[in-house]
Order: C-alpha cells, then structure tokens, then sequence
C-alpha cells in the first residue's frame, strides 16, 4: 500500500494526497511488486534497493546512489508473541521522503495521526524524527524485558520452566536489538560525515542525540543480558543443592533400610 502525506508551515493541516507532490512523504507498506515497480519508475528509486527493503533479514547500512540516500535500519517489533526486528527503509531525495515496510509499523503510525509534530518538507528533520521515535520503541521494549526481569529475581526460589522460557525468549529479544542497534550506530557516525545527508548545525546535534541514546539503548541490553545470565547461574546453584540434599538423603535411608 503506498500512501502519500503531505504537511508544510503555511498548511499546518496534515493531509493525505491521491498523487505525488514536490515535498512529499510517501509512506510504502506489505507493498507489492506492481507497486515496487510504480516507484521505481516515478520518483525515480533503485529497483534493487526496493527490493532489499522486503528482506527480512536486511542488515543496517547506508546507501547513496542517483541523488537519493538509502537508509536500512530494523526496528522492534511484537510478532507471533516474540518480539524480534523487521527491516525498516528511509530514502531521502531531492523533494521527497520514502518510507518502505513489509510489514505495517505500529510507532509509524504516530506520524500518520499526527502525534508527532512534523513537516514533510523539512526532509533531514522528518527522517531524524523517525530514528528518533524509533529509538523510543526499543527503549520501551527494553525496559519491558527489565521489569520482567527484575520481577522474576525477587523470586528466585519460585522460578519454574515458564519462566526458563521466557528468559530464552528475552535473550533472543536482546538478541536480535543489538545486532541492529550496534550497526546502527556505526550508520549514525557515518550520516555526520555530511556525505550522504546535508545536514545543518541543529542536524548535526540530534545526530549526536540519536547516536548517545543508541549507545544507552546497547548499554541496556547488555546490562539486561547479563542480569538473566546471572539469575539463571543462580537458579543452576540451588537446583543443584537441592539435588545434593535429595541424594543425602536417600542415601540416609538407604542406608537405614
């Protein structure tokens, strides 16, 4: 589905057009190849690039070729009760943003209802707005896994196997974040070179931003990782001290017997 958002100073209003205007957002989702092919032939967009954003597997990276600037990131997501990353595509033209999903994404949606204040003609800022919120669904998935965490470890004795298998769950999880968050970061650094965006000196902070709360977003996740280590090496400590107590004592009446 290809939907095109348009919103200026002068018309505050954000409104959704039925064809592409200079200065436009076009947001793409689960779009088909009829529709890849749509806009690679009238923005005009890398047909291959497109292509790589329905890869569910796509790694963070920048791109830069034709004039457009193509960003991959991957993005948190609650899919089938695990929570994992699905790939995320920004492009940033001469007169025009791309957002391309295979799926829908819900903290996108903020933008489309207008929650978040923005303008489609600002392109720079609209794109940094959207690493920006989606560092803020990470950070609340994060600290979900946390509070789930830290209630398990005030009942370390009571842990059984649902609990096991959430923290399997929980590790996958953080997982799959770090493996996007750390190249984004890298993604991040290279943006500041200036070579592929133009950004100006309040662009420049909130690239800094971006890139101190995805270093705390990492920082997070190892400390959570290293958290669930540590309470499942204190569950395998009292599993095997119960166990030496049982053996002691059928081995005592054993012995009785």
């Amino acid at each position: 589905m290809i939907t095109i958002y348009y919103r200026t100073l002068k018309e505050p209003e954000l409104q959704t057009l039925d064809k592409f205007k200079m200065g436009s957002w076009v947001a793409v989702e689960s779009p088909s190849e009829e529709e890849l092919d749509l806009l690679a032939k009238d923005l005009p967009l890398d047909r291959d690039f497109l292509t790589d954003a329905m890869d569910p597997h796509e790694v963070p990276r920048v791109e830069r070729e034709g004039g457009v600037t193509y960003v991959f990131t991957r993005v948190p997501l609650e899919e089938e009760m695990q929570t994992t990353t699905t790939p995320l595509m920004i492009a940033v033209g001469k007169n025009f943003v791309l957002t391309v999903s295979r799926i829908p994404l819900p903290f996108l949606t903020k933008f489309q209802q207008g929650e978040v204040e923005f303008y489609t003609t600002q392109k720079t800022k609209l794109f940094l707005q959207v690493f920006a919120e989606m560092n803020t669904t990470y950070s609340s998935f994060i600290n979900s896994i946390a509070r789930s965490v830290r209630r398990v470890t005030v009942n370390l004795e009571r842990i059984g196997n649902k609990e096991i298998q959430q923290f399997v769950m929980f590790e996958s999880s953080l997982n799959d974040f770090l493996a996007a968050l750390v190249p984004t970061n890298t993604l991040l650094d290279s943006l500041l070179s200036g070579k592929f965006l133009r950004l100006y000196d309040e662009d420049h902070e909130l690239v800094e931003d971006l890139m101190l709360s995805n270093r705390q977003l990492i920082e997070l996740c190892q400390s959570n990782m290293r958290s669930i280590a540590n309470i499942r090496e204190g569950y395998s400590t009292i599993m095997t001290n119960n166990l030496n107590r049982v053996i002691k004592l059928l081995t005592a009446l054993t012995i009785v017997l």
